[in-house]
């Protein structure tokens, strides 16, 4: 009997989404949207009293446990693929997805997934939701779980754009920009997944991400961010 793929959750994220079939999540998301594109570039939390942009933080998902804050990334952990140089923020953006979508259980441990994620993060502690990110990894038993079964999968981003909203917002209020440099971005590709005794499958995916691109530096990853309409 063929075994059946336990993919994991950031490999669902989108499921069913096509690049002219995306919906708003709700009216508050697309509200919660347009206010952090405007008030500090889409991101949103308390002030800081640090002489850092006074921007807000990214809107926690709920804490990390010990084990998902605990890697400290070597570059490159395992065989998530290092952070790319890229200063453009929707090239930056289909790099991430490709790196969300993409994982192998044969030869990575939960830690090492972790650790290898955590080295795309911004290290602008106000500016990075990682609870948003590590949170699309599953625990440690559905990971051990796909392992006995050899389960992996590979990323490609076929499409990368600002959201209208994002748009409508950065036209608004050009200026807004300029506080933390944080851009949204939607990403349309395929996730090709595959696991022992031959089984396969492939299915299209969609993410909306925060990139922070500062001007003369490399692009980080700030969140994964609300989907909203195109």
């Amino acid at each position: 009997m063929r075994k059946r793929s336990l993919s994991l959750p950031l490999s669902s994220y989108g499921a069913g989404w096509s690049a002219n079939r995306r919906i708003t999540i709700g009216a508050a998301a697309v509200a919660v949207l347009l206010a952090l594109a405007v008030v500090i570039a889409l991101l949103t939390a308390g002030r800081s009293s640090h002489p850092a942009p006074d921007t807000a933080a990214p809107a926690p998902t709920g804490s990390p446990s010990a084990s998902e804050a605990a890697p400290k990334p070597a570059s490159g952990s395992g065989p998530v693929p290092t952070p790319p140089q890229i200063s453009e923020p929707v090239a930056f953006a289909k790099a991430v997805a490709q790196m969300l979508w993409s994982y192998d259980t044969r030869d990575t441990s939960r830690d090492q997934q972790l650790a290898g994620m955590r080295a795309w993060m911004t290290a602008e502690p106000k500016y990075a939701d990682w609870a948003s990110v590590s949170g699309q990894v599953p625990d440690p038993v559905l990971w051990s779980r796909m392992a006995d079964q050899g389960q992996h999968a590979t990323g490609h981003a076929t499409e990368g754009h600002y959201p209208g909203a994002f748009q409508q917002a950065l036209a608004e209020d050009p200026s807004a920009i300029t506080e933390a440099y944080i851009y949204v971005v939607t990403v349309n590709g395929q996730q090709q997944i595959a696991w022992d005794q031959g089984g396969e499958g492939a299915e299209e995916r969609a993410v909306t991400l925060a990139v922070q691109c500062r001007p003369s530096h490399d692009c980080t990853l700030a969140a994964i961010a609300p989907n909203v309409t195109q």
